[in-house]
């Protein structure tokens, strides 16, 4: 455990909460940041803490992996937090996460990834027919 007081621990929770809630930080990264600066441990100590493999916790905090329902809360009661229901973030706040991850230039018009007919596509998205 890293050396704070119970009250910075506390605050330190709650910047995470809010900023997950903003959607600043994915469910994944917000794992990853409670288990380095609340608990210090490397990722084999934290994944054998909560019963799964090193794999398992990495793609859980890159985003990539499926976890269930139950690994995701086992893990987030270990910082006094539980999974619930949250409202969706408006249409109007991008969620800069997601945006950085998932956004793909698509160009038109040869002119190039800065062009001015550039488009930016979501994976998996089907390229409009020009």
């Amino acid at each position: 455990m890293n050396t704070m007081t119970g009250e910075q621990r506390k605050q330190l929770i709650q910047e995470i909460i809010q900023l997950h809630t903003e959607g600043e930080l994915s469910l994944g990264m917000a794992i990853r940041r409670l288990r380095l600066e609340i608990t210090g441990f490397d990722q084999e100590t934290f994944a054998q803490m909560c019963a799964m493999s090193t794999r398992a916790l990495y793609q859980l905090e890159t985003d990539k992996g499926n976890p269930t329902l139950n690994t995701v809360d086992s893990i987030l009661r270990k910082f006094g937090l539980r999974m619930g229901l949250m409202p969706a973030l408006p249409a109007s706040k991008k969620r800069v996460v997601a945006a950085k991850r998932s956004r793909v230039a698509a160009t038109g018009n040869n002119e190039g990834a800065a062009g001015k007919g550039t488009k930016i596509i979501s994976r998996g998205a089907k390229p409009r027919r020009q």
